[in-house]
C-alpha cells in the first residue's frame, strides 16, 4: 500500500477490517491523510477495483486514549445518522461499517463512502452559497428518522461564558442573562448539530471557482453531533461561524435566508434570541480550537485575537437587534 504522507499510515489490524467490507476482488492500494477533523483522525483510503479502476471511502478513527469513552458514543450516533440519511435526500456518506469499541481495529473506527466536492471558507462566492446552505439545512431539518437521535446538548453555561478582552461588559452580561432563562419550548427536529461551512462540500465550477455561479452542494459530512432538539439551535451555529468566517452581517443574513428557504423557527422573538446567543456565548469557550483549523485550511487572518473581535461584534448586533 502507498501511503501519500506518513500521518496517513493505517495499521494493521484496521487494515485487515477494512479489507473485510470491501468488494471481491479489491484491495487497498492507497491512504492519506484528511486535515480538518478536529477530534478524530480522517484518511481517504483508495481501493483498486476488480476491473483496474480505484474509488475512494473514508475512514474515522479515534486514536487519541482519551476520547476513546465519548468516541463509542460519537461513533454509534453517526452509524446510526448515516443510516437515517440512507435515501432521505440529504447527501451524506453512506455507512460502510463501524467499530465504536475498537473490537477489530487499534482504535474506534468508522468506515464510509467518499462524497466528491471540497470545502470553501473564502469570502469570494459567499452570496451564492448562502442560500444553498440555508436550502440544504432545511432539507436536513426535513427528515424524519425513524428512531430519534438523542436530545441536543447544550455547549455552555451562564457561568462558563468567556467575554473577550476589550468587550463590552453591559452587552455580555445582558447576553448571558438571556441564556439564564429556561429554554423555551420547541418543537423537535433532526439536527446536523455542527453544520457549517467547514462540514459542507461543494461542487464548484473549474473555470471560476471563486465566483461560486452553478455551484452545487456535493454532501453533508460529520454527522457524529446529530441530535434532536429546536431548528433554531443549528441555524445560529451555522450562523455564528458564518459572522466570525466572514463579518456579523453575514450571521445575519444566513437566519434570514433560512426562513427564506421555507424554515421555520420560534415565533417570539424573545425564544428566537435565546437561541441565537447560546450558540456564540458557547463559541467563546474556544476560540481558540475554532481558528485553528480555518488557519490552516489558508485563512491565516483568523488569528485568535481576530475572531474574538468578530465573536464580539456578533453578540453585539444581536443584543442591538433586541433592542
Amino acid at each position: 500500500m502507498t501511503n501519500h504522507d506518513e500521518a496517513a499510515t493505517v495499521r494493521p489490524l484496521t487494515l485487515a477490517w477494512v479489507s473485510q467490507h470491501l468488494e471481491a476482488g479489491e484491495r487497498i492500494v492507497g491512504a492519506e491523510a484528511l486535515h480538518g477533523g478536529a477530534t478524530a483522525d480522517m484518511r481517504r483510503l483508495t481501493i483498486g477495483t476488480r476491473d483496474g479502476g480505484t474509488r475512494h471511502l473514508v475512514l474515522r478513527s479515534f486514536v487519541d486514549p482519551t476520547r476513546q469513552g465519548p468516541a463509542e458514543d460519537l461513533l454509534h450516533r453517526e452509524a446510526d445518522a448515516l443510516t437515517t440519511l440512507t435515501g432521505a435526500g440529504v447527501p451524506a456518506p453512506g455507512l460502510v461499517a463501524v467499530d465504536p469499541i475498537a473490537a477489530h481495529c487499534e482504535y474506534p473506527s468508522l468506515l464510509m463512502t467518499h462524497l466528491p466536492g471540497r470545502t470553501v471558507l473564502d469570502d469570494g462566492g459567499l452570496e451564492t452559497r448562502l442560500p444553498l446552505l440555508a436550502r440544504q439545512l432545511v432539507a436536513v431539518h426535513a427528515v424524519r428518522p425513524a428512531v430519534r437521535p438523542r436530545e441536543y446538548v447544550a455547549l455552555t453555561t451562564a457561568d462558563t461564558v468567556v467575554t473577550p478582552e476589550g468587550a463590552d461588559a453591559a452587552v455580555w452580561a445582558a447576553a448571558i442573562d438571556v441564556i439564564r432563562k429556561p429554554a423555551p419550548r420547541y418543537e423537535g427536529r433532526f439536527l446536523h448539530r455542527d453544520f457549517q461551512p467547514g462540514n459542507v462540500l461543494f461542487d464548484l465550477p473549474p473555470e471560476d471557482p471563486a465566483d461560486a455561479v452553478g455551484a452545487r452542494i456535493a454532501g453533508v459530512v460529520d454527522w457524529a453531533a446529530a441530535s434532536w432538539g429546536p431548528a433554531d439551535l443549528d441555524v445560529a451555529h451555522c450562523s455564528t461561524n458564518l459572522a466570525l468566517l466572514h463579518g456579523p452581517a453575514w450571521g445575519l443574513r444566513f437566519t434570514e435566508a433560512y426562513q427564506e428557504a421555507g424554515g421555520m423557527l420560534a415565533a417570539a422573538a424573545d425564544e428566537r434570541l435565546y437561541w441565537q446567543v447560546r450558540e456564540p456565548l458557547a463559541f467563546s469557550e474556544e476560540v481558540q480550537w475554532v481558528a485553528q483549523p480555518w488557519r490552516e485550511a489558508g485563512r491565516t487572518e483568523m488569528t485568535t485575537r481576530a475572531v474574538e473581535e468578530r465573536l464580539d461584534a456578533y453578540v453585539t448586533c444581536l443584543m442591538d437587534a433586541l433592542g
